[in-house]
């Protein structure tokens, strides 16, 4: 009776490690076959004492029971969902992961600022009208404010619309010479296409001092170009305005979209305007300066060949292993 015990929890051990079908008909075979070790089992009734022979007959039946209901349950269980290991495979090798391609942008684009001696700052998504709307020079009454153009959250809150929110706290609290640059997430309820989408990154940078002129300007945005994506980056500023800045601009990058080299807005960037300054207690007579705001999207679009924006927040592995 022990080692009718015995064969049973080594039939079932057996068993549980059968992997596929093949392993199961096998299993089938050496055990409850014609041939199989519970036939040989049976052959040694004829050893057994004749009193313990009904014993050992009733025990066999059970062991059969129990064995065949054991691979009936496997059958009905079908292929196993874990093949079995094969150790002489070859293993996965390790692959390290990197920081996203709009992370390494905005890392690059301030490692330029800093070498041209800008401090970086940063400052709350969660603005107020104030710092978004009124110290940059732009009234009530204007456009820009609408609700449609920007995600009011209620009680004068807001997701600000742009990183020159970051120039007011900085002058709010900083006497000049101000030399900054502020990188972060902005928010505008646009349409999504190749090359706009409704949160997006910006790069501010603002320098005030005695005697910036716009020739200033216009050589720190020819620099960044230049160090950033090469000598040969052809770059513009087309007159433009904006409520803060004043003479304005915008800056323009040539870039491949679809096959097609296309000008592509980058930001816009100016002369501070006196009234921001007044705004902040600076006196304009005395102190002037300038402001930019970069897309960083866009810069890395530019510098990697992408064509569209969408791509960048998609979360696709085959594009993000490119970086």
């Amino acid at each position: 009776m022990v080692e009718l015990q015995t064969e049973q929890d080594q039939a079932l051990e057996a068993l549980a490690a059968a992997g596929d079908a093949d392993a199961l008909e096998a299993w089938r075979i050496a055990w409850l076959g014609s041939k199989g070790r519970l036939k040989g089992l049976m052959g040694k009734i004829k050893d057994v004492a004749p009193e313990d022979r009904a014993a050992f007959g009733q025990g066999m039946n059970a062991l059969k029971t129990t064995l065949e209901s054991a691979w009936a349950d496997r059958q009905q269980d079908g292929e196993p969902d874990v093949a079995p290991l094969d150790v002489t495979e070859p293993g996965t090798a390790a692959q390290a992961g990197c920081r996203h391609v709009i992370t390494k942008t905005i890392e690059d684009m301030l490692d330029v600022f800093g070498r041209m001696g800008f401090t970086p700052v940063t400052g709350p998504e969660l603005e107020d009208e104030r710092h978004n709307f009124t110290a940059l020079n732009i009234p009530d009454a204007h456009p820009a404010r609408e609700p449609i153009d920007n995600f009011y959250l209620g009680d004068g809150r807001m997701l600000r619309s742009q990183t020159s929110t970051v120039q007011i706290r900085v002058l709010d609290d900083t006497p000049p010479p101000v030399r900054i640059v502020a990188a972060g997430r902005v928010y505008r309820p646009d349409t999504h296409d190749a090359t706009h989408y409704s949160m997006f990154h910006q790069v501010e940078g603002l320098y005030v001092d005695r005697n910036v002129t716009i020739v200033d300007l216009k050589s720190t945005l020819l620099a960044f170009a230049h160090a950033f994506f090469g000598e040969e980056a052809e770059v513009r500023m087309r007159p433009s305005f904006f409520p803060f800045t004043e003479p304005s601009a915008e800056v323009d990058m040539k870039m491949k979209i679809k096959g097609q080299w296309q000008w592509v807005e980058l930001g816009g960037c100016g002369m501070v305007d006196p009234n921001v300054l007044r705004e902040v207690g600076i006196d304009p007579e005395e102190w002037t300066g300038f402001a930019f705001g970069l897309g960083v999207e866009r810069i890395a679009m530019r510098k990697h060949g992408i064509a569209d924006i969408r791509w960048l927040y998609e979360n696709d592995e085959r594009f993000l292993r490119r970086f």
